[in-house]
C-alpha cells in the first residue's frame, strides 16, 4: 500500500526549526567521539540463514545529510545520524566494540588466550556478523566468557550467535549475569512478553518504513533487528559491589545496580586497563524512568546513587568511560563530568517531582511543570531523544504515590468506550465534535486535536473521517518529538488509524529458546498467567510434573480459577502423573502437538493416570497473539 504520510504543517516547521536556535549544534564532540579509534567498517547487509535481511546498513543512508528535514525534531536528527557510525572501534588497550549492527553495542575484550564478550546485543545474525568483523581484524580465539550487563533482551537474546549451549554445559565458556538475572529476564519478557511486544510495536516503530517521514532511529540505537532470538542461563551471578572475577587474565570489578535502568544490571571496571564500562545507567540521552512499552517503574534516587558510587569508586582510576548504546567519553576529567551530569539529571527529576507533588500537583500537572535547569538542559547527554522528563516525572511521582491523582472524580471513571460516546454526546454530535477538531488542527493545537478525536474513535470506531482526522493530529505530533519513542508512537498510531498493517518486523522475546532456558517456576507461573479464569471456573485439575532432564518434581492444582503449584511434591492425589523432560514439556504448552506425539510415541512421555486431565488443561489456558487493539476499541 503506498504511504500515505503527509508533510510537516506550518506549525510543525516552525517548531523545529526554533530547535536550531535553542540549543548548540556548532558542537561537534559527540561526532569526533562516535568515530574515534576506528578500525573498519561493515561490509553488505546481515542476513538470516533463508536469506531474509536482518540488517541493512544502506537503508538509513537519508541520515547522510546533516541538517534535519522539516519532519524530523533536530536533535532527534542529530542523535539518529550518532547511531549510524558504525563499525569496529578500539576503546581501550585490549577492548573493542562493535556498533551499529543492533540497537545496543557489543563489547569484547582481548584475554590472555581468547575473547570475554560483554552483552551479546539483539539477534544471533546481528552478534555473529559482529563477532566475524573482530575476528577478521583483530584475531580469530576461543570465546571464554560472555557478560550480561543486565536484563533487557537486547542484551544478551544473541548469545547463540557468538558461543554453542554445549560449550557452556562442557566448561569451556562461563557465562556471567547480575543476581536474580533469570528471574527479571523471564518476568518482563514472558509473564508480560506479549503485551510488551505489542506496546513495543508502537514504541519502536517496527511496521514503519524507514524514512524522514516514517522510521529515523529508537534513541539509543537505530533500530530492533528481527532475527533469532536465544537464550543461555548464567553459569556465574555476581551478589556484591566490589566483586572481583579472573577471566582469561583478565581482572574485572563488578558494581551491583539493581533496581536502576534494568531490575537485574551491572557495571565492570576495568582496573589494569583503566577503563569504567556503565552498562546502561548511562547513555547520550536522557533514559526512561519508565518506558512506554511498559514496565516496572524504575527507582530513579537509587539510580543516580549508583552513579555517584561509580564516581567515588572507578571514575577517578578510569581513563574511559563507555556505556552499550553510546560512544565512549576519554579522559578522567571528561568521564566524571559526564557521570556527575548524568547522577544530577535523574536525582534532579526525582527530587522536584517529589516537591511538585508534596505541592499538590497532580501527576499531570507535574509533568506539564517540571523542566531542566539551563545547565542541565543544554547537556547533549541528558537531552529527552529516548526518555522525556515529562513522562519521567510521572513515573516518579507513579512509583511514589501510584496511578491515581487523588480527586475522586478519576477514581471510578469510565472506559473508553462509554466516556467516548458520553463526550460526543456532550460536543453535540460526531459533526461538532469533528468541526472543533478541525479548528484544533488548523491552529496546530495538535494535543487537543487527537485527545477530542479519540473519543468519537472509540465511541464510533467506523468514522473513518474521525480515524484519519486524529492520524494528521499525530503525525505532527511525532515529527515534533524529540524522543524517538514519542515519535514512533505517534506515527505508528498514525498509520495504524489509516489501515497499515502494523504486526509486521516485531520481535517476539518469548521465544521457544527463551522458554526454554527458564526453570520450571517460571514456565508454571507463564502457565498461571495464561490460565482463562471464565473457563477454569467451577473445575478442579491436579497434575504432577517429574522432569527426568533436571531431576525435579512438581504438583499442579487448578481450584478457584487459579493455578497454584509446589516443588518437591509427590503425586499423591494428582488425576495425572507426568514424567518428562521440562523441554519437551514446553513443546507440549507451546503448541508442537506433532512433536509432543513423536515424544510420546518414543517415550520420552509417560502418563498415568486420566490423560483428559493434561488435554483439559490445554484448553483452559489462551494462547498470546499481539494483534490486540491500542489506538482503537
Amino acid at each position: 500500500m503506498e504511504n500515505q504520510a503527509k508533510p510537516a504543517s506550518e506549525h510543525t516547521i516552525q517548531a523545529n526549526q526554533t530547535i536550531y536556535s535553542q540549543l548548540d549544534f556548532s558542537d561537534t564532540a559527540d561526532f569526533e567521539n562516535a568515530r574515534k579509534g576506528f578500525i573498519a567498517g561493515p561490509e553488505g547487509s546481515i542476513q538470516s540463514a533463508d536469506g531474509r535481511v536482518i540488517w541493512d546498513f544502506e537503508a538509513y543512508s537519508f541520515l547522510e545529510q546533516e541538517r534535519a528535514p522539516d519532519t524530523v525534531h533536530p536533535s532527534l536528527w542529530r542523535q539518529a545520524r550518532l547511531n549510524a557510525v558504525a563499525g569496529l572501534f578500539a576503546v581501550a588497550e585490549g577492548i573493542y566494540q562493535v556498533r551499529g549492527f543492533d540497537i545496543s553495542i557489543i563489547t569484547f575484550i582481548k584475554g590472555e588466550t581468547g575473547w570475554i564478550i560483554v552483552d551479546p546485543i539483539t539477534s544471533c545474525e546481528t552478534a555473529k556478523a559482529a563477532k566475524d568483523l573482530v575476528f577478521r581484524h583483530l584475531g580469530e580465539a576461543p570465546v571464554k566468557a560472555v557478560v550480561y550487563t543486565h536484563s533487557h533482551a537486547d542484551h544478551w537474546a544473541g548469545v547463540k550467535g557468538v558461543i554453542a549451549q554445549e560449550d557452556v554445559t562442557a566448561g569451556l565458556v562461563r557465562v556471567i549475569a547480575p543476581e536474580r538475572f533469570m528471574h527479571y529476564t523471564v518476568s518482563e519478557n514472558v509473564l508480560a512478553g506479549n503485551a510488551m511486544t505489542r506496546r513495543g510495536s508502537y514504541m519502536f516503530g517496527a511496521g514503519l518504513p524507514a524514512g524522514a517521514q516514517g522510521h529515523v532511529d529508537c534513541g539509543i540505537g537505530r533500530k530492533i533487528p528481527v532475527g533469532t532470538v536465544s537464550l543461555i542461563a548464567p553459569t556465574e551471578e555476581i551478589h556484591a559491589t566490589g566483586e572481583v572475577l579472573q577471566i582469561d587474565g583478565v581482572e574485572i570489578v563488578f558494581q551491583l545496580t539493581p533496581e536502576s535502568e534494568a531490575p537485574a544490571e551491572m557495571n565492570l571496571f576495568f582496573p589494569r586497563r583503566r577503563a569504567l564500562l556503565v552498562a546502561e545507567i548511562c547513555t547520550h540521552g536522557l533514559h526512561n524512568i519508565y518506558t512506554i512499552r511498559g514496565t516496572e517503574v524504575r527507582d530513579s534516587k537509587r539510580w543516580a546513587g549508583y552513579i555517584d558510587e561509580a564516581i567515588e569508586k572507578y571514575a577517578g582510576q578510569s581513563d574511559v568511560v563507555f556505556t552499550t548504546h553510546a560512544a565512549p567519553v576519554w579522559g578522567t576529567e571528561a568521564g566524571i563530568a559526564y557521570l556527575k551530569r548524568q547522577r544530577d539529571g535523574y536525582k534532579y527529576i526525582h527530587d522536584q517531582a517529589l516537591r511538585l507533588a508534596n505541592q499538590g500537583y497532580t501527576i499531570n500537572e507535574a509533568a506539564e511543570a517540571l523542566h531542566y535547569p539551563p545547565e542541565l538542559e543544554q547537556d547533549w547527554a541528558l537531552r529527552g531523544i529516548y526518555g522525556t522528563v515529562h513522562h519521567n516525572t510521572k513515573a516518579v511521582i507513579q512509583r511514589y504515590l501510584g496511578f491515581y491523582d487523588g480527586n475522586p472524580a478519576t477514581l471510578f471513571q469510565l472506559p473508553p468506550e462509554e466516556a467516548g460516546r458520553q463526550y460526543v454526546q456532550l460536543a453535540g454530535g460526531a459533526e461538532k465534535l469533528i468541526a472543533n477538531a478541525k479548528e484544533a488542527l488548523a491552529s496546530g493545537n495538535y494535543r487537543w486535536a487527537a485527545q477530542v478525536l479519540n473519543h468519537l474513535v472509540f465511541a464510533h470506531p467506523e468514522n473513518a473521517e474521525a480515524k484519519n482526522l486524529e492520524a494528521d493530529a499525530l503525525e505532527q505530533l511525532g515529527y515534533q518529538s524529540e524522543s524517538a519513542p514519542w515519535r514512533n508512537a505517534f506515527l505508528s498510531a498514525a498509520q495504524e488509524l489509516r489501515g497499515f498493517e502494523q504486526l509486521r518486523n516485531v520481535q517476539q522475546n518469548a521465544s521457544f529458546d527463551v522458554v526454554t532456558a527458564m526453570g520450571a517456576e517460571h514456565l508454571f507461573d507463564y502457565l498461571a498467567v495464561s490460565l482463562n479464569a471464565g473457563r477454569a471456573a467451577g473445575k478442579r485439575l491436579a497434575l504432577h510434573f517429574h522432569f527426568t532432564d533436571v531431576q525435579e518434581q512438581y504438583l499442579l492444582i487448578i481450584e478457584n480459577a487459579v493455578l497454584n503449584y509446589w516443588k518437591g511434591k509427590g503425586p499423591e492425589g494428582a488425576d495425572l502423573a507426568i514424567t518428562v523432560p521440562k523441554r519437551v514439556l514446553i513443546e507440549i504448552f507451546m503448541g508442537n502437538r506433532r512433536e509432543a506425539l513423536k515424544n510420546f510415541l518414543t517415550g520420552k512421555i509417560k502418563l498415568k493416570g486420566n490423560v483428559k486431565t493434561l488435554l483439559e488443561l490445554q484448553k483452559l489456558l489462551d494462547t498470546f497473539t499481539p494483534d490486540f487493539n491500542i489506538v482503537t476499541p
